[in-house]
């Protein structure tokens, strides 16, 4: 089964009630709903299962038993296929209110039109951009200790990063691992002092710094991991099972800015508690949203997106009302 979803036609200047901005979790599940509404949906997103196809193996979406992350995403588009809803592939430049609505503008495809907006873009991760990063990447190399720490039990990692994330996860796997390195390329960390403490009390964690990673080693997944003292310049190999790359996200700042949407200096989006943004009928959902962005999971991202679904199909139904 491919990892494109299966859409009716899309033509340019076609008007759907509600186009959602976004191809991961929180697009998907915002789409659903949609139209489970019966609301006309499209979905206008670059990636398919958007920071999910990263990730290795999926076993804290309930039901979701050690899925993997391919297989959850065509799950995820036999559901939308299901009722019918419209998925273009394409990335969104902006879009902007027009009279009664919404005017969407892609980077290929042209112009679409609708009643409401859901904002699900997500954000980037930060990449160390070493050799066998993007090759062993969902084979040991992960983004998200919350995430996958459960999935290295009795095993060593290394965790990269000198932030309140980091900290974190070198905490929770210290719970699961047998031995975590954690590895920051300053003589300080920028975490909070009390969550440092905490895990220098940890007797399995042990602290690298003035270290940066050089390359990360393995077969059909990760074995070693190369780093360098920065002080000394001297190399070494750990012989690990796992890497964790904690070194922040990038929300889509400028394109947040441009559309006309408030968002934290940082650059996220700012919504209310039903994902409602500055812009009437605009909402948002996921990763890119101001709330929970340090909780940032497959399971949350799919319920703010139903919330969002919900929002919308109030504000096109009252919209409707009005007219009549």
């Amino acid at each position: 089964m491919s990892l494109l979803p299966k859409s009716p036609p899309v033509k340019p200047g076609d008007k759907y009630d509600v186009i959602i901005v976004g191809l991961g979790p929180a697009g998907y599940s915002a789409a659903l709903y949609s139209a489970r509404y019966v609301l006309k949906t499209l979905v206008i997103g670059e990636t398919p299962g958007g920071q999910l196809t990263e990730a290795g193996e999926l076993d804290d979406y309930l039901g979701l038993i050690s899925t993997q992350a391919m297989d959850a995403i065509k799950l995820f588009n036999r559901h939308v296929e299901k009722y019918g809803v419209h998925v273009l592939i394409d990335h969104v430049e902006h879009f902007k209110k027009e009279g009664d609505q919404f005017v969407v503008k892609t980077k290929r495809k042209g112009e679409y039109f609708a009643d409401a907006i859901i904002v699900a873009i997500g954000v980037k991760r930060r990449k160390l951009g070493v050799p066998g990063e993007a090759e062993f990447t969902g084979r040991g190399v992960s983004y998200c200790a919350i995430c996958d720490a459960a999935l290295f039990k009795n095993k060593r990692v290394v965790v990269v990063g000198g932030g309140d994330s980091a900290v974190e996860g070198a905490e929770i796997l210290s719970r699961y691992a047998t031995h975590v390195y954690l590895v920051h390329r300053r003589d300080e960390f920028r975490a909070q002092p009390y969550n440092v403490m905490s895990v220098k009390g940890k007797p399995n964690v042990e602290f690298l710094l003035s270290h940066v990673v050089k390359e990360i080693k393995g077969d059909k997944v990760v074995r070693q991991v190369v780093v360098q003292n920065l002080k000394t310049g001297e190399l070494r190999t750990l012989d690990v099972d796992g890497i964790f790359i904690e070194i922040g996200h990038e929300p889509a700042k400028d394109w947040v800015q441009n559309v006309g949407l408030a968002s934290d200096p940082e650059g996220y989006i700012l919504v209310d508690e039903w994902m409602r943004t500055n812009i009437p009928g605009v909402f948002a959902a996921g990763d890119c949203i101001a709330q929970l962005k340090g909780f940032r999971q497959v399971i949350t991202a799919a319920a703010q997106g139903a919330v969002a679904a919900y929002s919308a199909y109030k504000y096109v139904v009252e919209k409707r009302t009005k007219k009549v």
